[in-house]
């Protein structure tokens, strides 16, 4: 497996120079539980089971692609974030990375909040029953009617990211008669160790407003003065798919940095700091994330030493965890169509999806891990590219693996740690059906979100 790039790197679709990956793992049947849900096992007849049901009867009823999620995992794992930080501070699952109204009353009965990004995950939020004032609205560029709706639903927070912005949210705020708990969104110059397109702390980007040159200051000013917004902290995020704390570390210290200044200049010591999300997980045995209880730890004792540093009071740290819960307890099951192999190179193994629902490879250059799920293997090692049907070069699900040699039409392989930002980022390129969501708890799967239709797709075709 290719070494040569971060997990979110440019590059795809290369040829390797012989060598350049890795030796082939010891047992290919094996399930290694980093990258694997909680309840995922092998049983005895060599089939892999989820939540005691076994991937070959999911594929019968359910048919494949198929996303399945373990339900048991999601809980423990949205249990550990907000075990780990506790009352006094606040859990925002992002629901950018997989938001369904099943999902969201698991966040509701598991004391998580929803952060939001768009109208419809607002929607989905607010249809499952999650209470508004437990739901931040981010975005960069939210429209008029989102605003609108969310002012008048009574979100708790919306995330404010530019000048116009704070005009925008405070004349709706008050042209509706009411104040609008707002939080700054600042870029602080830290630009994590991620691909370009995932990095967004740096100054050379989308989000947030600058604290170089003086613009989130002012920022401040205008939303301390507007009456329809009450601005209750700062919001931070310096990209996704992060292992390393220290750019954390640097972040806090210039968030805090600026709140000293808020207090000085205003009298106002602002009582929240959002630190965003962006914790990584494991994709394949090489990466080595952090457990929730390192992460409250550590973040808890950087904001609490750069407080007493500028003797200001501990506001209170949200953050926003959404690849770090779903990521792990979903995979995706696909069944083998044709097999070509090159030789000198690798064998190609096309499955029945691809790009559509997973396009992570071709857009980040993501590593993933697969294996053979239906069955056991002796056979040795072979080489393999997980490609999918569509047309196109790049429509790759795994760069380069290893799978037995035996490997046939017809078999099953899953492709683990897809539960974030798979199916939220699917499309229906070709024309293909977007997969079902099928969830498995204690013996018993069910759909959550359905497979498309033809009839889906030409609802929308008015001809």
């Amino acid at each position: 497996m290719s070494r040569s790039a971060h997990p979110a790197g440019p590059r795809h679709a290369d040829v390797y120079p012989e060598g350049h990956y890795s030796a082939p793992p010891t047992d290919l049947n094996a399930l290694d539980p980093k990258v694997w849900a909680e309840t995922v096992t092998r049983g005895e007849d060599g089939v892999v089971t989820v939540g005691g049901i076994a991937v070959t009867e999911l594929a019968e009823e359910f048919g494949t692609p198929a996303y399945v999620l373990d339900e048991a995992d999601f809980r423990a794992r949205a249990r550990a974030w907000r075990t780990a930080f506790g009352t006094d501070a606040d859990v925002f699952y992002a629901g950018k990375a997989f938001l369904s109204r099943a999902v969201v009353r698991w966040l509701h009965e598991e004391g998580l909040n929803v952060d939001v990004c768009s109208g419809g995950e607002l929607a989905t939020a607010l249809s499952a029953g999650m209470p508004a004032d437990r739901i931040a609205f981010h975005g960069n560029n939210k429209s008029v009617d989102e605003i609108t709706r969310a002012v008048e639903a009574g979100v708790g927070h919306i995330v404010l990211d530019s000048f116009q912005e704070i005009a925008r949210v405070a004349h709706i705020a008050q042209s509706l008669g009411k104040r609008q708990k707002v939080l700054i969104r600042i870029t602080v110059g830290v630009e994590a160790h991620t691909h370009e397109f995932i990095a967004t702390a740096h100054e050379d980007q989308k989000f947030g407003i600058p604290l170089a040159g003086g613009h989130a200051a002012e920022a401040v000013r205008r939303a301390l003065h507007l009456d329809g917004l009450e601005l209750v902290g700062i919001h931070s995020h310096i990209g996704s798919q992060i292992f390393d704390m220290s750019g954390f570390e640097v972040a806090a210290h210039r968030v805090v940095s600026l709140l000293k200044d808020v207090r000085d200049e205003h009298g106002v010591e602002l009582p929240e700091i959002d630190l965003g999300g962006g914790l990584g997980i494991a994709y394949t045995s090489d990466d080595d994330p952090r457990e929730p209880h390192e992460i409250a730890k550590a973040l808890t004792e950087i904001v609490t030493r750069e407080c007493e540093a500028a003797k200001l009071r501990t506001p209170r740290i949200s953050v926003e965890p959404g690849r770090a819960i779903v990521g792990p307890t979903a995979f995706t099951l696909y069944e083998v169509g044709t097999i070509k192999p090159l030789d000198g190179l690798r064998t190609y193994v096309s499955v029945d999806g691809g790009m559509s629902d997973n396009i992570r490879t071709a857009l980040y250059d993501a590593e993933y891990s697969v294996v053979l799920v239906s069955r056991t293997s002796d056979a040795e090692p072979m080489l393999a590219r997980v490609v999918g049907k569509h047309c196109e070069s790049g429509d790759i699900v795994v760069k380069d693996a290893f799978l037995p040699a035996d490997l046939a039409p017809g078999d099953l392989i899953a492709v683990p740690a897809t539960g974030a930002y798979c199916r939220s980022m699917a499309s229906n390129y070709n024309h293909v059906l977007r997969p079902p969501v099928v969830t498995v708890h204690d013996g018993e799967a069910r759909v959550i979100v359905r497979r498309e239709t033809e009839e889906d797709l030409l609802r929308l075709d008015v001809g």
